[in-house]
């Protein structure tokens, strides 16, 4: 089993980083919630507000030629997003990351490091639930 990355938490939510030629990011509920319709409307509106942020530090970031956001939970039913910056040369685009492999890449991708801690900077800056 691969050992989780969390890069940030605080008490209803953590966001992980997903190991792969991509940045990839998921966001997870704390508490094992099975759908999204289950999660409290704070928390709700956390993880909303979450995938924007990242979504937009991504973008500026990485200038990729696609954000791609997905939940679907059918192997961990416990709600969580995945958040992952789409390359042209990626390895699987356009297919998703769970497709058929298109090629071999070797991207050469701005440091995940500095984007990390960049996304930190940002999230610490968010008010305190």
């Amino acid at each position: 089993m691969l050992q989780q990355i969390v890069i940030w938490e605080n008490a209803r939510v953590r966001i992980e980083k997903e190991e792969s030629e991509i940045p990839w990011l998921k966001i997870f509920a704390k508490e094992p919630y099975r759908e999204m319709s289950d999660v409290p409307i704070n928390t709700k509106m956390e993880i909303y507000a979450l995938l924007d942020l990242i979504e937009k530090e991504m973008l500026s970031y990485y200038q990729p030629a696609k954000i791609n956001i997905a939940s679907f939970g059918n192997y961990l039913p416990h709600v969580h997003w995945h958040i992952m910056a789409r390359f042209e040369t990626d390895s699987y685009f356009p297919e998703p990351m769970w497709g058929e492999k298109q090629r071999e890449a070797k991207l050469s991708l701005p440091s995940f490091e500095v984007f990390r801690k960049k996304l930190e900077l940002t999230l610490n800056q968010l008010p305190t639930p």
